[in-house]
């Protein structure tokens, strides 16, 4: 059974720079075998897409409103992904959830459908 645990969300200024890790862990798990993302809740609004890394090549997708400011990557540690966010901004307060690919070996997919496996989010909240 995979389970993800995320870390690192906080309180911080418009402006600042915050880095997000998930932790995946299972006896049969790898993030190197499944695509990855982020997701992101805001409160009174829809769960929405914000970044994917490829398990074929790594190739990543980014939201349009955060691209450019965010980057995923999976540090070969532990079957980790992060998202490091630069240039926060009040409208990026959400709760951040990691996420991984119902199906081992798909192609690449930003569609929270496709995602069957989620961590328990971590509360990012940016102040103007």
């Amino acid at each position: 059974q995979v389970q993800l645990v995320e870390s690192g969300g906080g309180l911080v200024q418009a402006g600042d720079s915050l880095t997000l890790s998930c932790r995946a862990s299972g006896p049969t798990f790898s993030s190197y075998e499944y695509n990855m993302g982020w997701f992101r809740q805001a409160t009174g609004k829809e769960r929405e897409f914000v970044a994917a890394i490829s398990w074929r090549d790594g190739t990543t997708y980014y939201a349009t409103s955060v691209k450019g400011r965010f980057t995923i990557s999976k540090p070969n540690v532990n079957n980790a992904l992060t998202l490091q966010m630069k240039s926060l901004k009040p409208e990026d307060t959400a709760i951040y959830y990691c996420a991984a690919d119902k199906r081992r070996y798909r192609g690449m997919t930003t569609e929270q459908d496709s995602y069957g496996t989620w961590g328990q989010g971590t509360q990012v909240t940016v102040s103007s």
